[in-house]
């Protein structure tokens, strides 16, 4: 008698399933629809550089009026710009300021810091990394207190223009950089206008960085229309604010570090005041001198009696 087979051995394979799946529908774009093969096709395009710059813009207790008003001004120009509440001006201010800049997603910051209720220092930092500029600001003129005629659109985008003084060293090179991302409004900010109708220029003079405002004014009548690159028929027109930048120093970090440039040409306004001081001390002190001399010269030289000087009086 045979072995009966297994039941394993007599079933049979079961069969294979269609896929009736629907297949991948293509993408769609603005110009029809786009197969998966032609996209494999085109190169990849290079990744777009896109300006991300963000600026916190802030103070330090007891600031003066005159001083607000000016990081004011300066908050209107700049949409690009986050406002903070007051910082303590002590020692540890480097790292709070850093913080912050942190919190509130910013790679740079304008920290003004007001000593004595007289003199104002700005920060302009790169952070977390640097570098940071420290300036003696001089020569302030809010936008209130001059009352110029110029006007232009709040947001909109500025032309920024150096003096050929920037590129003679390398610490003014160093500075321009600074200022032309700080004060660069980047392009397509939802805060900015796509329109540049004003212009901040920035010349030194006397190793001093002064800020200028100027509005583009161009004629509105309809015959006398600018043409493209018609210059000769455009005009400044100032509207403030206006300030001096004097460099102190330049430092490799974020608020501190190494001293990368340090200004010989700089005094402090301490230094100025003790002068001022030492001045008008030195003019009493000659008065007081002058004084001492006329008393010596008088007794050294009594005047003789007058005969007649008892000429008039009424004898008793």
């Amino acid at each position: 008698m045979g072995k009966k087979r297994k039941h394993s051995e007599t079933e049979a394979a079961p069969p294979v399933k269609n896929d009736y799946s629907a297949p991948e529908r293509p993408k769609r774009t603005l110009l029809g629809w786009k197969d998966k093969n032609e996209d494999a096709e085109e190169p990849k395009a290079a990744p777009v550089f896109r300006n991300k710059e963000k600026v916190l813009v802030t103070c330090s207790r007891r600031i003066s009026f005159r001083y607000r008003h000016l990081m004011l001004n300066i908050v209107s120009l700049l949409p690009h710009c986050k406002k903070d509440s007051k910082v303590e001006a002590k020692s540890s201010k480097g790292e709070t300021l850093n913080e912050l800049v942190e919190l509130k997603g910013s790679s740079s910051c304008l920290f003004f810091e007001c000593r004595k209720h007289k003199d104002l220092y700005m920060w302009m930092v790169k952070s977390p990394s640097g570098p940071s500029v420290k300036f003696l600001v001089n020569a302030v003129h809010t936008m209130e207190e001059l009352k110029l005629t110029g006007n232009h659109l709040k947001g909109s985008r500025p032309l920024l223009t150096f003096s050929s003084n920037f590129d003679k060293d390398v610490n003014w090179k160093l500075l321009k950089e600074m200022l032309t991302q700080v004060f660069g409004i980047p392009k397509e900010h939802r805060k900015s206008k796509p329109y540049h109708d004003h212009v901040f220029a920035f010349s030194i003079v006397d190793d001093h960085i002064w800020f200028r405002n100027y509005q583009i004014s161009v004629p509105h009548n309809e015959a006398d229309k600018v043409a493209r690159g018609g210059l000769d028929k455009m005009t400044l027109v100032e509207v403030g604010p206006r300030f001096c930048l004097n460099p102190i120093k330049i430092f490799g970090g974020s608020f501190g570090g190494p001293t990368l440039y340090e200004n010989p040409f700089y005094v402090s306004p301490n230094q100025i005041r003790a002068l001022e001081k030492r001045n008008k001390a030195g003019k009493f002190a000659k008065k007081i001198k002058a004084k001492t001399r006329r008393k010596m010269h008088e007794l050294s030289n009594p005047l003789e009696p007058d005969e007649f000087a008892d000429m008039w009086k009424d004898d008793e």
